[in-house]
């Protein structure tokens, strides 16, 4: 897996215990190197991720000898002083085994909401493996799976706990009264405290309202930062795009209005169909939506790379939070639109989080979400969800509470055909091309035949689409264990909701699709509810709304 860790390769052995790591270097390239340990080195920690915090944590620790300026350096100290009950303390993302030689046990972590990725299985010898993708393990055990986010992994107990509790995990109706000025700030301090590099680094910029509320504040902050000092304080932003796409114009729109170096990169339909197979292996699902937002990601990455950056920040998890797909204006009540966004935010380590983690990292870049920040979450997740339900008659459009947040006359921090700009998902926003282009591609590969047959072949999340089935095909020559496929999620959805949500809207259920047009009565150019999915047209319609996916931009 060297494509996640170009600059260091670092092998521990302790018995029959191995710690492997591949290094991408963000904080203290000259030193971080990894295994890291305490100060006898009895404790050895390898990980994946940053914290934050790390500073502060150091201060709790001073009376520790620090071998490397690493931000990751505390963890082993930290599991010194306070045993396995430290993990809650990382401000960070983070996925970590620490093994202690005293007595040959381990402990395995992985952050909140699980942006870093991150499996585990295990041998029939008794052996257990912990890998940051599945390509690590899944030729060596008898079973695996993805590690859960917020969990810990004790070799003294054998078995998983959960770390992280916040209030909002329960699914309980908060009732804290909306306050601009509140989440704004809890916006800014998530956003700022990602400033933190020794590296080069970007921001990820589309022209949708997530991706340019990020450029913006880390515009308006850099300057004084120590990545300023080293790096200029004029921020690069990037995006990517079909030829002449509207999205693209939007892109400079904001990196003019900010003032970003602006980076365009462009692709073709085919250039994307060409990637599919690398992309499913590295991003390691069949899934329709995540392939499809993957691919363009994917490109970028790499010429991002090029450049010598190492890190962007970019914008998921927004609308999981504050329920922006455009299925959420049939929200029955607040209790029901709060309880989805709970949902949303458990599984998006199965779809963006991976995304935006995998198809970064296969090139040695590494994407930061400021949205999905633990102290984030906490404020924007206690607001009494009645804020965020969408209500046309009284202006309030997907994602309100957000957009009021930075509505700033005095100070504006993007303008406002931006900042109040209708969500347009991923799949839909890239141009309806780039979505038959696939379908086409996979209509030429998956016959009639085989789809008749698809039940008998794929009984797990059986592909009810031939561009499903084509990835299926792919990701199966690749990871053919029963493992590895039930590390995928399925079932019913319409513009990317969950299973419950469908119950919403009973016409949805005859349009499961996870485009953004099958929200009938709600997106611009929903589909025609009498019109079979597979004879949905392909029209592009001028008034539709730009997509808001982190620095992607294709036209159709």
């Amino acid at each position: 897996m060297k494509h996640r860790g170009p600059d260091w390769s670092g092998l521990y052995q302790h018995g029959d215990c191995y710690l492997a790591h591949q290094r991408l270097a963000i904080i203290d390239p000259a030193s971080g190197d990894q295994p890291l340990f305490n100060e006898d080195k009895s404790i050895v920690v390898t990980v994946n991720g940053e914290i934050y915090n790390h500073e502060e944590l150091r201060k709790k620790l001073a009376h520790h000898k620090f071998r490397t300026g690493s931000d990751c350096d505390v963890i082993a100290h930290l599991y010194e002083e306070y045993g396995e009950d430290f993990v809650d303390m990382l401000d960070g993302i983070f996925s970590f085994v620490l093994l202690d030689t005293r007595d040959n046990s381990f402990v395995v972590a992985r952050d909140a909401i699980g942006v870093t990725s991150l499996y585990i299985g295990w041998g029939l010898d008794g052996s257990v493996w912990i890998s940051s993708e599945l390509k690590g393990l899944n030729d060596d055990c008898e079973h695996f799976e993805s590690f859960p986010p917020g969990h810990l992994y004790s070799s003294k107990s054998g078995g998983f706990r959960r770390w992280y509790n916040p209030p909002w995990f329960s699914e309980a109706i908060p009732s804290v009264p909306y306050d601009p000025l509140v989440l704004r700030r809890a916006f800014e301090n998530a956003v700022t405290k990602r400033l933190m590099t020794d590296v080069p680094f970007g921001v990820l910029l589309s022209g949708g309202l997530d991706s340019s509320l990020v450029a913006s504040i880390t515009a308006r902050y850099l300057a004084g930062t120590k990545a300023a000092k080293q790096w200029g304080a004029q921020l690069h932003s990037f995006c990517v795009g079909l030829e002449g796409s509207p999205d693209l114009k939007a892109a400079r729109e904001v990196a003019d209005y900010l003032g970003t170096v602006h980076h365009e990169f462009h692709f073709t339909v085919q250039d994307g169909i060409d990637a599919i197979e690398d992309v499913i292996y590295h991003v390691e699902t069949y899934d329709v939506t995540t392939i499809r937002a993957s691919t363009p990601m994917f490109l970028m990455s790499r010429k991002i790379k090029s450049l010598g950056v190492k890190m962007v920040i970019s914008g998921e998890g927004s609308d999981e939070i504050f329920g922006g797909y455009l299925y959420f204006h049939k929200a029955p009540d607040k209790d029901e639109f709060h309880r989805e966004t709970c949902r949303k935010i458990k599984a998006l380590h199965q779809y963006d989080c991976l995304r935006a983690n995998k198809a970064t990292s296969a090139w040695g870049l590494e994407a930061r979400v400021p949205f999905l920040d633990k102290e984030f979450i906490n404020v924007a997740m206690s607001i009494d969800p009645e804020a965020k339900m969408i209500k046309k008659d009284e202006g309030r459009i997907e994602k309100w509470v957000l957009r009021r947040a930075f509505d700033d006359e005095e100070h504006p921090y993007l303008p406002k055909h931006i900042l109040y700009r209708q969500k347009e998902q991923f799949s839909d926003g890239v141009g309806y091309s780039w979505i038959d282009g696939l379908k086409a591609h996979a209509a030429r590969h998956v016959t009639d035949k085989m789809m008749f047959n698809a039940s008998f072949i794929f009984p797990h999340n059986t592909p009810t689409t031939k561009e499903a089935y084509y990835y299926r095909m792919i990701f199966e020559r690749f990871f053919p264990q029963n493992s590895a496929r039930l590390t995928v999620p399925g079932g019913a959805s319409v513009a990317c909701s969950t299973a419950k949500a469908v119950e919403w809207d009973a016409a949805w259920k005859n349009n499961l699709d996870p485009s953004g047009r099958a929200a009938l009565g709600v997106h611009l150019s929903a589909y025609d509810a009498e019109t079979p999915l597979s004879n949905k047209p392909s029209k592009v319609i001028d008034s539709i709304p730009r997509m808001d996916f982190p620095g992607v931009a294709i036209q159709s």
